[in-house]
C-alpha cells in the first residue's frame, strides 16, 4: 500500500454546514503532495445567505461567488478530483457532514467515503494546549500562512497526515488506525430516493421553519438561553460515533456562547461527550465563548477556567481548549 488520500477543506456561507462556499482540495501520493485543487461555489439555494460571522472568520462575501456555479454543479468535478481516495480532514465530521448536508439539501446523491480526521488523531500523536489547525500544524512542522484559506488548510491537513504516518512507520491511511489499534471511520452512500436526510439538516430544516412561521406571525421564535445558567448534564448518546472527536471527552463550558448552555450540553452528550460544571482532573475539553480563538492561548486573554486548564496543562494533564467555533463545527 501507498499514502494515498486527498485532504479537503470546506468553508461555509453561515451556521448550516450544507452551505458550502469554497473547498479546497490536496491530492498525496506516496507521502508526497502531487495536485491541489480549488472551487468557489454558490451554496445550495434558500441556504446560500453569508452570516456575518462567517464572512470574518475567510473573508468569502455573496458578491465574490455571485457568479460563480451551485454546489450542485461543482461538486461532480470535486468528486472526480478525489476519486477512490480516503478522505482526510481536520474536524472531519464537519466536512463530511458539508458533502452530505449540501447533497441532501440539494436532492442529490452522496458518495461514500473512508475518512481520516486529523484532530482525533493529533489528540494521540502530539501533546499540545489547542488541537486547532494552526497549533498542530506547527507541531507537525508545517507551514500554514493563511488559515481559513480552503486551499492552505487542507494542505497544512495533508502534512500533518504524513506527519503521523511517520511517527508510526506506516505507509497508509489506513495503515495509521491500524498501528494506533482504532477502526477507520467510514460513511455510507446516500441516496435521496431510499435514505433519510441526516439529523443535521433535518434540525437546519426545521430552525428555517420555525424562522418562517414566527416572521409571518409576527412573532420571534427562539431566543437564547442565559450562558450563565448551567443546567443539567446529561447522559451522554451510548449510540454515538465513536469516530467523533467528542466521544468520550469529559466537555467544559465557559464563557458567553451563540446558544446557552444548556443546549450546548445536549448537543456535546448528543456526539458522546461527559459535560460537567466545573474544571477537574477529569477535564478533557473546555470549550471558551466570548469570542476567544485559540491563538489567545498565546496572549492571556482568558477566563478563569481557561487560566486553571493552562495550570493543569504545565502539571501534565491532557486538556484541549476549543473555541465556540470549532465547538459548533463539530456539533454541526
Amino acid at each position: 500500500m501507498a499514502l494515498d488520500f486527498t485532504a479537503i477543506d470546506f468553508e461555509t456561507a453561515n451556521g448550516f454546514r450544507g452551505s458550502p462556499c469554497s473547498v479546497g482540495l490536496t491530492k498525496v501520493r506516496n507521502g508526497v503532495i502531487v495536485d491541489e485543487g480549488y472551487w468557489l461555489m454558490r451554496p445550495p439555494e434558500g441556504h446560500d445567505h453569508f452570516d456575518s460571522r462567517n464572512i470574518t472568520i475567510h473573508n468569502i462575501t455573496p458578491d465574490d461567488v455571485a457568479s460563480s456555479p451551485r454546489f450542485a454543479q461543482v461538486f461532480p468535478e470535486v468528486q472526480a478530483f478525489i476519486g477512490d481516495d480516503a478522505l482526510v480532514a481536520h474536524n472531519a465530521a464537519f466536512d463530511i457532514g458539508v458533502i452530505r448536508s449540501a447533497s441532501e439539501v440539494s436532492g442529490m446523491s452522496a458518495p461514500a467515503y473512508d475518512y481520516a480526521c486529523t484532530v482525533v488523531l493529533s489528540r494521540k500523536n502530539y501533546s499540545l494546549p489547542s488541537y486547532s489547525l494552526p497549533f498542530v500544524a506547527e507541531a507537525a512542522g508545517v507551514p500554514l500562512r493563511n488559515h481559513h484559506d480552503a486551499t492552505e488548510d487542507a494542505r497544512a491537513c495533508a502534512g500533518i497526515m504524513v506527519d503521523i504516518a511517520a511517527k508510526h512507520g506506516v505507509d497508509s491511511v489506513r495503515g495509521v488506525f491500524e498501528a494506533m489499534k482504532l477502526p477507520m471511520p467510514h460513511i455510507d452512500a446516500y441516496n435521496p430516493r431510499t435514505d433519510a436526510m441526516s439529523k443535521a439538516t433535518r434540525s437546519a430544516l426545521e430552525k428555517m421553519a420555525e424562522m418562517k412561521a414566527g416572521l409571518a406571525s409576527g412573532t420571534p421564535r427562539g431566543g437564547r438561553t442565559s450562558w450563565s445558567t448551567e443546567g443539567p448534564n446529561p447522559v451522554p448518546n451510548a449510540q454515538a460515533d465513536v469516530s467523533h472527536p467528542l466521544y468520550g471527552q469529559t466537555i467544559v463550558f465557559t464563557g458567553d456562547l451563540s446558544v446557552g448552555r444548556p443546549e450546548a450540553k445536549v448537543r456535546a452528550a448528543g456526539h458522546g461527550a461527559q459535560c460537567a460544571s466545573s474544571v477537574t482532573l477529569k477535564t478533557t475539553v473546555l470549550v471558551v465563548g466570548s469570542g476567544f480563538t485559540a491563538t489567545d492561548l498565546r496572549h492571556g486573554r482568558l477566563t478563569s477556567k481557561a487560566a486553571r486548564v493552562l495550570e493543569l496543562q504545565r502539571r501534565g494533564q491532557g486538556i484541549e481548549v476549543l473555541s465556540e467555533g470549532e465547538f459548533m463545527q463539530m456539533v454541526g
